[in-house]
Formats: structure tokens, C-alpha cells, sequence
């Protein structure tokens, strides 16, 4: 079966309090769980580290491990 351009992927830059989608798609991984994460969830992310989160904890717990 083929992806469509909602079944796929999404590719971003993180800013701070923004991101840019380069590569369209419904959902991004997480960094740390690699749990999907459907782009309009997305809330949690480190422009430093260039890396999606799926919760508070798991940003914040990846943020002590810097």
C-alpha cells in the first residue's frame, strides 16, 4: 500500500515556540519513545537538538540529560 501525504512522515525545523514543515506529512516521531506524534498534537520540542518530544515528562526527563 502506498502512503499518501497524510499517512507519511512529516520532516521539520524547529524554532523556538515554532516549527517549519519541509517535508508534508501527518505525524512526526518521538525522540526519545519513537511514538508517533500527529503534527496538530505537537507540543513539546527542543530547537536546539532538532527533536520532537510526546510529553512534557519525556522533554523535560531529556532535558536533564543534557
Amino acid at each position: 500500500m502506498y502512503e499518501t501525504e497524510y499517512q507519511k512522515e512529516a520532516k521539520l525545523i524547529y524554532y523556538s515556540g515554532r516549527f517549519d514543515i519541509i517535508i508534508p506529512g501527518s505525524y512526526i516521531r518521538c525522540a526519545v519513545t519513537n511514538r508517533k506524534i500527529l503534527l496538530e498534537n505537537l507540543r513539546y520540542w527542543d530547537p536546539n537538538l532538532q527533536e520532537a518530544y510526546s510529553s512534557a515528562e519525556i522533554c523535560y526527563e531529556r532535558y536533564c540529560k543534557k
